[in-house]
């Protein structure tokens, strides 16, 4: 058997960060693991650390019951129904929604600071955030095995950002790092509304201030880069319609703000991959006297003949969604969100272009089978 028969493709699941919108995350791991697509590596950022950390840290029979267990806890503050289904009765249905979250905070998320920190002395942590996150810690606590996630079964990567410089930093399970609480809160802690973590001395905030998503970090972390399908689960489209009132332009504005660009840094990576394929395939073609030039040395150490496969899922907004959508946790809408997340992993499985998917040789293959969904949108509201 060859050495490149041998090599095998790894699973890698990638997940954004934007806050009740991680229900659809949620959804979609429920369907691939149906289809018996279990990740080998889960990374995450914010509310994408918090699906990967209980991915992770649960055998693959609980990592659902676990998931719905954390939806259905920071859902439980509004469990009823809109009264209405037309669009005007469900945005305001979300805005109620919504303020109730800022007034109150979220079960087993965070909760608003009494004193707040208006009053609080400067340079305290609690002058630093309008809520607390303790919350949390005892939920990752409850649902959450850390031994099982340091055990390396399954690889996480979580990015969050170092307060003090703005650099991204990602706590890596398979790169040593032993993951804590701590991590998984450091990716999340978004301000102003949740404090700064501090590891080892160092704050951080969450890592989607500089990149929503961890696709970059995880198609050039490993090096020589591994076979991989990656399912990339994005919670913000950077596609969208011209917004008509104030209102639509913040939600445009926060849309693109934390997609990440992400087809298009996939088309970036697609490119430079053609590159180090060429690079490598170009070596046994050369004299040794080019060989040995610095100028080689420098180009062969990016040579990499790696087969990747990148599979995108985005989620979608509703007609009737607002710039708030990503702190709106009633029930209703977590439900929403997460069987919009199982349907398009099972439009994805069900179309033919990855029906009739072969693990490429190398070089990188791109799957957006539900990019038709997004076109019919766009023409829909323009």
């Amino acid at each position: 058997m060859s050495k490149r028969a041998e090599r095998r493709e790894k699973k890698v699941l990638v997940l954004q960060g934007g806050g009740a919108l991680g229900a659809y995350q949620a959804g979609a791991y429920e369907a691939l693991a149906e289809g018996d697509l279990m990740p080998e590596w889960v990374a995450g950022i914010s509310i994408g650390a918090i699906n990967s950390a209980i991915i992770a840290g649960n055998p693959p029979e609980k990592r659902v019951a676990r998931l719905r267990q954390f939806w259905e806890l920071v859902s439980s503050r509004l469990t009823l129904p809109p009264m209405g289904g037309d669009d005007v009765t469900r945005k305001l249905f979300n805005e109620t929604s919504a303020a109730l979250v800022a007034s109150v905070g979220v079960p087993g998320f965070f909760e608003p600071r009494v004193p707040p920190a208006m009053v609080m002395p400067p340079a305290t942590p609690e002058a630093l955030s309008l809520y607390d996150t303790h919350p949390l810690k005892a939920t990752l606590h409850e649902l959450v095995d850390f031994d099982l996630i340091n055990s390396g079964s399954v690889r996480i990567s979580v990015g969050a950002v170092e307060l003090k410089t703005g650099n991204m930093h990602y706590f890596d399970s398979g790169k040593g790092d032993v993951i804590k609480p701590e991590h998984i809160m450091a990716s999340g802690a978004l301000p102003p509304g949740l404090p700064p973590i501090t590891i080892d001395g160092v704050p951080y905030w969450d890592g989607g201030l500089v990149s929503n998503t961890p696709l970059q970090y995880v198609l050039d972390a490993d090096k020589p880069r591994p076979d991989m399908c990656v399912f990339q689960i994005d919670l913000f489209s950077a596609r969208g319609p011209m917004p008509k009132t104030l209102f639509d332009v913040w939600q445009r504005e926060k849309d693109i703000r934390y997609s990440s660009r992400t087809r298009l840094n996939t088309d970036v990576f697609e490119e430079l991959q053609s590159i180090r394929r060429a690079i490598k395939h170009l070596a046994p073609k050369l004299p040794d006297t080019v060989k040995a030039s610095e100028e080689w040395k420098l180009l062969s150490s990016i040579g990499c003949d790696a087969a990747v496969t990148i599979v995108h899922l985005i989620h979608r907004l509703a007609p009737y969604s607002t710039h708030s959508n990503d702190y709106e946790f009633s029930r209703y809408s977590v439900d929403e969100h997460w069987r919009d997340g199982g349907m398009d992993v099972q439009r994805t499985l069900n179309h033919p272009n990855w029906k009739n998917r072969k693990p490429p040789k190398e070089g990188v293959t791109v799957l957006d089978c539900t990019r038709s969904l997004d076109v019919a949108a766009e023409r829909k509201s323009a």
